[in-house]
């Protein structure tokens, strides 16, 4: 990344400050008050030890009172300084977080399933977590512990300056190897950090893999072999650990010892000032004082390289995912499209995969009338998903044009396309929460009757109401609670409530038993009624009474008839009827 790159970014960076101006302002304020503070306090010590107690007791003393009510008055504001850049500066932080996991979060709904046919759920999960938290991390102690170290550091370099230049020049002498050593050993931890989030990643990838997919472990006596996978990349997780590890005991050990240092050889060169008269008692004592406000800000803004780091390379993981452009969006001159009639034309239609140059289908050209119901068969891999897929834009085609009712799908709202569409398919998600919710799903400002009548459609009402608490039982991470039979009538369910003119079958009846099967099936021819409907067939059984079905191959539609007519074509359906379709 070129340097004015770089700064682009950080101007972007520094642009979501915008909305919060005056928390960061205030913040800004409060910070150098409280810096402030830690300055004056040494000096009216100095002020004491070295003038008032000289004075009359009478007088000093009353001197004393006073600076004593004054520190205390400094002690408030340090308190309520602290307390603002604590609370107020972490809210901002916060709140800079939520706007950018909402950005990301509505970025990763607006990219295609090409996107997340590359990547892991645990990868994108790190990117809108731990990355965020780093950069929200840094946005709010970033500039707070820039602008406070500079102003100890500074303040106390010359008020020690002015106190004893010799002595001063020892300390910041110090200082400086401190820092070297703290950029050292800082950079060593930066990278080995950098490999702990890597590791952890990959960790919670592994993990939602797992739990995902627990039944099938399970069903496949698994259990050690994915302990097995886990243990590996844990060993590795503390493997990485254990470097950062050995790097920051490094690194705290020597920052302490050095801070010790910088006091003894304070204390010791202080003496010997003392001893030949240079140095006053209450020189060495405010310099004693003030040797924490030299060293502390190193700390500081040693911290802050290190926030920043990894601050900015969350950030830039988090353009990275940013820069991504939606391969699927409207076009400027998108149109509306209220309710659809439900004509589908491909005409010359091509496709392959952005990773594959193999096409999965090659000039394909069909017409589909508004409420005709289509079956498509084939061998695996011959594209029948992939064909359906291409409708609600799921993919874009690389050749050739879909129209719906006449019109290019590319020219019309992605939005309003899709609402023209239902899909029910063989894999149902149902999503953690009630029976209700789900069904709702398909259509979210629905009513509680318009739910249920939907239910009843999909011959779901019933078992519905068997349930502890009808619609409103709680149905578990993905429907675990339910059935396949009872799982795919709620799929139904939402579609009915969607009350699309166009359906898409995908292989929705090949999961489930005979006895859910036919039920399902009523539902389905049901659901399918005087819509354009396309089934992604399984079995011979959902199929044997469509008046179209096609046989796809990798050449494409290679044949069309109803069931009896390719039966006696005696060609690519029938011998897939005798492979047992």
């Amino acid at each position: 990344m070129n340097k004015k790159e770089k700064k682009h970014n950080l101007r972007r960076l520094a642009g979501y400050y915008k909305p919060y101006k005056g928390l960061f302002f205030s913040d800004m304020i409060f910070a150098i008050l409280g810096a402030g503070v830690t300055l004056v306090i040494p000096l009216l010590v100095r002020y004491i030890t070295s003038t008032v107690v000289h004075y009359p007791l009478e007088k000093a003393m009353d001197i004393i009172l006073k600076i004593g009510i004054f520190i205390l008055g400094l002690i408030l504001i340090e308190l309520a300084s602290n307390f603002y850049i604590t609370y107020y500066g972490h809210m901002m932080g916060a709140y800079i977080e939520h706007d950018m996991r909402n950005e990301i979060f509505m970025h990763y709904q607006k990219l295609s399933f090409a996107f997340y046919d590359n990547q892991k759920v645990g990868h994108l999960l790190s990117r809108i977590t731990s990355d965020l938290f780093d950069i929200s991390e840094l946005l709010h102690h970033g500039p707070e512990d820039l602008v406070i170290s500079i102003i100890k550091l500074l303040g106390a370099f010359f008020i020690l300056l002015s106190v004893n230049w010799k002595l001063a020049l020892i300390a910041f002498s110090i200082v400086i190897v401190m820092l070297f050593y703290a950029l050292v050993f800082n950079k060593k931890m930066k990278n080995a950090f950098r490999e702990n989030r890597a590791r952890i990643a990959d960790i919670n990838s592994q993990i939602e893999d797992s739990l995902s997919g627990i039944r099938v472990v399970k069903s496949f006596g698994n259990e050690e072999k994915e302990m097995v996978k886990f243990r590996n990349g844990n060993e590795r997780f503390v493997a990485a650990k254990r470097r950062s590890y050995l790097y920051m005991a490094g690194y705290h050990s020597g920052m302490g010892a050095f801070t010790t240092l910088i006091t003894a050889v304070s204390l010791i060169a202080g003496g010997c000032f003392l001893t030949i008269g240079s140095l006053e008692v209450a020189d060495l004592v405010t310099f004693l004082l003030y040797i924490n406000n030299f060293t502390e800000p190193v700390k500081k803004l040693v911290n802050f390289t290190e926030q920043f780091q990894n601050g900015y390379s969350g950030y830039s993981r988090f353009l990275e995912v940013m820069a991504i452009a939606p391969d699927i969006q409207d076009e400027p001159d998108a149109i509306s499209m209220d309710t659809a009639k439900g004509d589908i034309s491909f005409q010359n239609v091509s496709f392959h995969y952005e990773d594959h140059a193999e096409s999965v289908l090659s000039h394909v050209n069909l017409d589909v009338k508004a409420g005709e119901y289509v079956a498509l068969v084939g061998s695996s891999g011959a594209g029948k998903t992939t064909l359906c897929s291409l409708i609600p834009r799921f993919y874009d085609v690389t050749e050739g044009e879909i129209l719906l009712d006449g019109v290019d799908i590319r020219h019309i709202k992605l939005e309003d396309l899709r609402h023209q569409i239902g899909i029910v398919q063989q894999d149902v998600y149902l999503f953690a929460g009630t029976i209700m919710e789900n069904i709702r799903y398909g259509r979210p400002e629905a009513t509680e009757e318009e739910v249920i009548r939907a239910a009843k459609a999909a011959n779901a009402h019933d078992f519905i109401m068997e349930m502890e608490e009808d619609y409103d039982t709680d149905i578990g991470q993905r429907g675990v609670k339910l059935s396949g039979g009872q799982k795919q009538r709620l799929s139904i369910a939402r579609a009915f409530l969607k009350n699309p003119p166009i359906l898409i079958f995908d292989e929705a009846t090949s999961a489930l038993d005979n006895e859910s099967e036919k039920v399902v099936q009523d539902s389905l021819e049901k659901l399918a009624k005087n819509r354009t409907t396309f089934v992604i067939a399984h079995r011979l059984s959902t199929i044997r009474n469509a008046r179209r079905i096609l046989v796809l191959t990798e050449d494409g539609i290679a044949e069309e008839g109803t069931h009896q007519e390719l039966l006696e074509k005696n060609g690519v359906y029938a011998r897939l009827c005798e492979a047992g379709l």
